[in-house]
């Protein structure tokens, strides 16, 4: 057994074969992958090996795109067939709501030049006669994609990586990591059996690997112990059941039918496909629980939990009713076994939070459809710095300190039973809420916030009458919330509104090496003192890993601030950095000092008026005028009693503040500003309304026009970069070149509908990129949308067409900034 490697890939399931399999067809020769029982007998072994495409994330979508294709190859490469049964997919509505879900999915899935038709239910009855279809609106049919047997594609993989030099161990398991300074120590111990149970025995080997990998599923939780970190991967309970013969079934396939497709039965939580002449029927329900929230009991292996019949006696009367000639068949069998969730139910893969050369490949609720796509994007990251798709979406790091075990246990149940639950763009999910709240979250609530969850913090979506309610108002189309936002919007154009933007992520940077480090760090040039920059980090690939605006509080002290979803994620990747450079450039303190401050946005041509009336000043008549406060500065004033650090900047486009507070004095500061608001008409407002607004000045948005699949340039953001002087990621960004280009868009879509940012670009008949973002303008009263195309069509007044609703919509390119291009309004003085 080797004890020096290039990587250690820790777990034996789908998931861990891959990532190896991957690593070594990248070129790394010296992988090992340690199993601590054998191959599969995690929750590889009772997967209903499902491969769906369906999923509303890009970066997911392209993951499940590539499993589904690289599965198809390994016969070939292996001789080893994985069991593929490309049978095709067939997901019902029985709703027009469940067809507008489909259709906005459908568009997104056109963005990866993912196949799909969409069947009448008249179709669908032609093609397969057993399945019931008088209650169906439609349907949505992928027909490339099927199933798979899970242990076939596991020992596929792990054959194809031992063909490229992979080195798999079994009965090792992992106890213990030790970073050295330069790689992982890690001690392994040799599993034996012993009463049917699997036990360490006295064998302990030290491996040392210069990166490991873990992969370890229902273990996740064991390994975040070891790690010293937080991982919100638990399991929750999954049961699917096998049905005896269904006598029609069989006769079907006897007349030389083909097999039926994957069946998802999403309003009735259920899939269902052909097993040996009966069905498999498999269950998304409520009520299922986390498991093994504290780690997995040794005596628990390749093991199942009791059938709770009861708990999936709906969908099972619900599946006699689909497909009636299985009425009478009984039960054959049933898999109630572990499958680890998420909160978000996307999985955690990259960069371990606060350590080196640590990956997480954890949290596969759909393990064996996303388990060559991770290997393959995952391996790209390790060994060429970054994927070709942005995979921050799934960064471990997108949940902070701040979760709990009971936090992520309750919300992996949610997100399992919100599998087939309508996933509306305008979604808020319930569990766990409110947790991190501003102080002036009750005072909001009162007056009729509608919050959303960022990042754990509560934040407006916007604000409607008491007693209104948001899930009732959800839609794919314009919903019951939307005039509010207008409402809102408009107040902000017109007059005045304020904003709670507390859950901005803050950094304090500061020390003798704090300039050198930050003008290496970022791409524009610093702001002298009292003055902001936007400016962006790059990754080692030139491509954006994160937007910050930079104060300049003195010489060597500068506040940086960030999208608040992305708190630990920017803090992490900050402090590795200046860790790396602190020898170079000096002494540098990084504090997150995000929970300190609170922020208020006020914006508006009014909003100079309300900040008047309140302000302390020797001059409170001029202390707001261009002269002493120029647009893109800061400066510290006095609100009432409040000392507020004021940065004359809005992400709204209007004249506005952000008004970065002491968070314990956030109360005070919000009745002044309201009191001083009412005779000036200041209407509270929500991140819904912000977000239309800022397209219309063409503000990119992390993590939709900003991420680590495109340059600053490629954003169309040069004003941005200071290319006389060396940056990170510098040579990269300018090798890179320009691919695809970042443009406005304002469409003329349906009545009833605007873009959400996940739909397709067409120019005539070719498909030339996808939206990012969309939305309302209510300064041209049409949709409006941002997003990435091919850079000959980044011309202003070029055509194209947007798919929504299955149809394609006129839209247009226009001039960045179509909405006071000049900046007339955020300049104006008085």
């Amino acid at each position: 057994m080797k004890t020096q490697v290039k990587a250690l890939v820790v777990g034996g399931g789908a998931v861990g074969t891959s990532i190896a399999y991957h690593l070594a067809r990248a070129g790394w020769d010296d992988v090992m992958l340690l199993e601590r029982d054998e191959l599969t007998s995690g929750s590889t072994w009772h997967a209903a090996g499902l491969l769906p495409y369906f999923n509303m994330s890009y970066a997911t979508t392209h993951i499940h795109d590539y499993s589904i294709k690289f599965y198809k190859t390994l016969e070939e490469e292996t001789g080893l067939n994985a069991g593929f049964a490309v049978v095709g997919n067939l997901r019902m509505a029985q709703t027009d709501e469940r067809m507008d879900e489909y259709m906005l999915y459908a568009s997104t899935a056109e963005t990866c030049g993912v196949p799909y038709t969409f069947m009448t239910p008249d179709e669908i009855k032609a093609k397969w006669p057993l399945i019931k279809t008088d209650d169906l609106k439609g349907a949505l049919y992928h027909q490339t994609d099927g199933y798979i047997n899970p242990a076939d594609v596991t020992m596929a993989m792990a054959k194809g990586a031992r063909q490229r030099g992979v080195a798999i161990e079994r009965k090792w398991q992992a106890d213990a990591f030790h970073w050295n300074g330069v790689a992982w120590e890690v001690t392994v111990t040799k599993m034996v059996e012993k009463g049917g149970n699997l036990v360490p025995s006295d064998e302990q080997v030290v491996i040392t690997a210069e990166h490991v990998v873990t992969a370890s599923g229902n273990h996740a939780q064991r390994t975040a112990k070891m790690l010293g970190i937080k991982m919100p991967a638990i399991p929750v309970e999954h049961t699917f059941i096998v049905m005896d013969q269904d006598p029609e079934l069989v006769k079907w396939r006897a007349d030389g039918n083909p097999e039926h497709p994957v069946v998802r039965d999403a309003d009735n939580e259920s899939y269902a496909r052909e097993e040996r002449g009966g069905w498999i029927l498999g269950i998304y329900e409520r009520g299922a629980p986390a498991r093994f929230e504290y780690g997995v009991p040794d005596s628990f292996r390749a093991d199942l939990f009791p059938l709770d019949l009861d708990r999936i006696a709906d969908q099972y009367m619900a599946m006699a009713d689909r497909v009636p000639s299985c009425a009478d068949s009984g039960l054959k069998d049933d898999f109630n076994g572990p499958i680890c969730y998420t909160p978000d139910g996307n999985p955690l893969v990259g960069p371990a939070p606060g350590l080196r050369n640590m990956w997480l490949a954890e949290g596969f609720s759909f393990g064996i459809t996303a388990a060559g796509g991770t290997g393959y994007y995952l391996a790209q990251m390790m060994v060429e710095g970054e994927a070709e798709i942005d995979m921050a979406s799934l960064d471990p790091k997108r949940y902070g300190d701040w979760m709990t075990t009971e936090y992520a246990a309750r919300k992996n149940e949610e997100a399992y039973e919100h599998v087939y639950i309508l996933h509306h763009p305008d979604e808020e999910r319930p569990a766990c809420r409110p947790l991190r709240t501003s102080p002036a979250y009750d005072r909001q609530a009162a007056r009729g916030a509608q919050f959303g969850h960022v990042n754990g913090w509560e934040r407006p979506n916007y604000f409607a009458p008491l007693g209104f309610n948001d899930h009732d108002s959800r839609s794919f189309r314009r919903g019951g919330w939307w005039q509010h936002a207008v409402d809102e919007a408009k107040a902000i154009r017109e007059g005045v509104g304020l904003i709670d933007a507390t859950a901005f992520t803050k950094h304090l940077v500061k020390g003798p090496g704090a300039t050198a480090f930050l003008d290496w760090f970022t791409c524009n040039k610093l702001p002298s003192v009292g003055r902001i920059n936007l400016t962006y980090a790059l990754t080692i690939n030139g491509t954006t890993r994160t937007e910050y605006t930079i104060v300049r509080l003195a010489q060597d002290e500068y506040y940086l601030v960030s999208a608040g979803a992305w708190t630990a994620y920017d803090s992490d990747f900050l402090r590795k950095a200046i860790a790396d450079k602190a020898p170079e450039f000096g002494y540098i303190e990084c504090h997150d000092v995000t929970t300190q401050w609170g922020v208020f946005a006020i914006a508006g041509p009014k909003s100079r008026d309300v900040l008047k009336e309140v302000i302390k000043d020797a001059d409170p008549e001029t202390v707001l005028s261009n002269k002493r406060f120029p647009w893109l500065t800061m400066r510290n004033i006095e609100l009432g009693m409040v000392p507020v650090r004021a940065i004359r900047v809005a992400y709204t486009g209007e004249l506005g503040w952000e008004l970065h507070h002491p968070i314990e004095m956030q109360n005070h500061l919000f009745d002044l500003l309201e009191k001083a608001g009412e005779k000036h008409g200041m209407k509270l407002v929500g991140a819904r309304a912000q977000n239309w607004l800022r397209q219309e000045k063409s503000y990119r948005a992390f993590g939709n026009e900003l991420g680590r699949d495109a340059t600053p340039l490629e954003a169309d953001l040069p004003r941005f970069v200071d290319l006389s002087k060396d940056f990170h990621g510098k040579d990269a960004m300018q090798a890179h070149g320009i691919g695809s280009k970042c443009v406005t868009l304002l469409i003329d879509g349906p009545d009833d509908a605007d873009p959400w940012g996940r739909e397709v670009l067409y120019h005539g008949d070719t498909r030339v990129g996808r939206l990012t973002s969309g939305g309302y303008s209510v300064a041209f009263g049409k949709s409006i949308g941002m997003g990435y195309v091919k850079p000959d069509i980044a011309v202003v007044g070029t055509k194209l067409k947007v798919k929504m609703f299955d149809q394609l919509w006129d839209a247009e390119v226009v001039e960045d900034s179509p909405y006071d291009p000049k900046n007339a309004t955020i300049r104006v003085d008085g």
